[in-house]
């Protein structure tokens, strides 16, 4: 038998190493944003999200301990996206405007551009930018962190991200110099290079 130590138990560097399943529920919200961003649509988010949750739990054996579970998790999530989409090879549409009738503004906004009016030219830019805005601006991922979740270069991820920026202010009718007027710290963060959502 093992001595006990004197802090009472006999597996000290055991208990010492927190077990990653722990820190799921905080990364939720972080999750669900993305899922959303992704599906656009509620209840396909959170199947997502939990697909996500259950492949991670189940998986947990292969997560590096002294990594990013966060990034780790977006990237399960991100490849379970894309997996089901090949596989139905079709995206759900709005056809009968249930989606677009659910979107609101927020209420008593100061800025000159509406919620609603951003939300709807985010979701005019393709999959890939969308995706890279979300990843580096709204989540706060640093250009290489997105690249190792999405498998691609960083100078691809910082082009998507950029070109992403430009259709938005195209969109948005902004001028060149033109600054976004809003409070939203999570629009910002997605229209400003370097101006990252903590998390």
């Amino acid at each position: 038998m093992a001595p006990a130590d004197k802090s009472g138990g006999e597996h000290s560097d055991a208990s010492a190493q927190s077990d990653p399943r722990d820190e799921l529920v905080s990364h939720l919200p972080a999750l669900r944003a993305f899922a959303l961003s992704l599906t656009r649509e509620s209840a396909s988010a959170d199947d997502l999200v939990q697909d996500t949750i259950v492949k991670a739990w189940t998986n947990m054996d292969k997560f590096q301990a002294g990594t990013n579970l966060r990034a780790w998790l977006f990237t399960i999530l991100r490849n379970t996206f894309y997996s089901a989409r090949r596989k139905t090879k079709r995206e759900v549409s709005d056809s009968d405007g249930l989606y677009a009738a659910r979107l609101s503004t927020r209420p008593d906004h100061d800025g000159r551009l509406a919620l609603r009016d951003f939300r709807a030219a985010f979701e005019q830019l393709p999959d890939e930018q969308r995706e890279a805005l979300i990843l580096v601006g709204a989540s706060g991922f640093s250009y290489e962190e997105v690249a190792d979740m999405t498998g691609v270069a960083i100078g691809t991820v910082k082009s998507r991200a950029n070109r992403g920026r430009r259709k938005l202010a195209e969109l948005l009718h902004l001028g060149e110099n033109e600054e976004l007027n809003m409070n939203d710290q999570v629009t910002l963060a997605v229209m400003a290079p370097n101006h990252p959502v903590r998390r």
